[in-house]
């Protein structure tokens, strides 16, 4: 799943930042709202990989569904004209 991969490897980083910057001294609300910050722009440089393959995971699940949904849509049409020409 690389999504939770991704989403994993984005709470580590998140984790890192904070440990980080507890260990600096910076002993305030502020820390984990700082280290979101660190955690969203290493993960944009850093896990562009990761980040690639869960959105052509989704992508590809969005595709999957969509098809599944028009096959669906020309199966009950295919039925209602039965129903109609046998009525």
């Amino acid at each position: 799943m690389p999504v939770l991969l991704f989403s994993l490897l984005r709470l580590a980083l998140f984790a890192v930042s904070f440990v980080v910057l507890w260990a600096v001294g910076m002993h305030s609300w502020l820390a984990p709202v700082v280290a979101a910050f660190l955690a969203w722009g290493f993960s944009y440089v850093l896990l562009s990989g990761p980040r690639d393959s869960a959105a052509r995971y989704l992508a590809d699940r969005s595709q999957r569904a969509r098809r599944t949904d028009d096959d669906a849509a020309v199966e009950d049409a295919a039925d209602d004209a039965a129903r109609h020409e046998s009525a």
